[in-house]
């Protein structure tokens, strides 16, 4: 099943605002903006409403999109492993790294002790103003966009878990299949920026001279794990690891 492509954006649209790198045109932009008032802003801005009921509505569609596509792409995979493969989609830290893909900190409204601590690249944050953001599409453009959406913020680890990927500890599991399969052990470089309270790493992976992967996250842990899930996306879809369906 092929991945969709976004939407081109309108003429004389930004393609840096943030609906162009959700990948949806709002009719409704008030939608999107409710998507990105965090509880902690609303507390200081008297009459504002939060994220948290799109938030609601979000975490259902999201659940039902990851849930349909796993079902529909792997027919033989059981029931346990399809709940594990949507729950690896789904989770928290999936969803803060999806949301760092698309820069959605950079646009999240926060209180003021909040945005001092760093909230805009908080995992909670992050994966809740995901699934708010989803929902304001659901709302905007009904299911269809939603499905659309979901799709594209999760390509690459769709195509990673179906591809046979481990859907627990991509790490673990490029050290077991790299060393298996290609008789090399993966490197990893991580370098850091930004001050200590609000650090983000990238991390890159190869394998002999070649770069397989790279991964941004809040530790070093979470950006070495998002460069081994690509790097075993690639060599999978490449053909350079075998097929290891769960």
């Amino acid at each position: 099943m092929a991945d969709p492509v976004s939407p081109a954006p309108a003429d004389g649209a930004d393609p840096e605002s943030l609906d162009a790198r959700v990948g949806h045109r709002f009719a409704d932009p008030a939608l999107l903006e409710l998507a990105t008032h965090h509880r902690s802003w609303c507390a200081e801005t008297p009459g504002a409403e939060s994220n948290e009921r799109l938030e609601f509505l979000g975490d259902a569609v999201l659940q039902l999109v990851v849930t349909e596509r796993l079902y529909e792409s792997a027919p033989e995979v059981s029931e346990g492993v399809l709940a594990q493969r949507r729950a690896a989609l789904v989770n928290s830290r999936a969803l803060s790294d999806t949301a760092r893909e698309v820069r959605l900190g950079e646009d999240i409204r926060l209180g003021r002790g909040e945005r001092s601590t760093g909230g805009a690249d908080k995992e909670s944050i992050l994966a809740d103003a995901t699934e708010a953001v989803i929902g304001a599409v659901y709302l905007d453009g009904g299911f269809d966009a939603a499905r659309r959406v979901v799709l594209r913020l999760l390509a690459t680890r769709l195509r990673h878990i179906e591809a046979g990927g481990d859907p627990g500890d991509p790490k673990s599991r490029l050290q077991e299949r790299a060393a298996r399969d290609l008789g090399n052990v993966p490197r990893y470089d991580v370098s850091g920026e930004g001050p200590d309270h609000a650090r983000e790493f990238e991390a890159t992976v190869a394998l002999g001279d070649d770069v397989w992967g790279r991964g941004r996250g809040s530790t070093k842990k979470e950006a070495e794990q998002a460069a081994a899930a690509e790097a075993l996306g690639r060599l999978v879809e490449e053909g350079h690891l075998t097929d290891d369906h769960g």
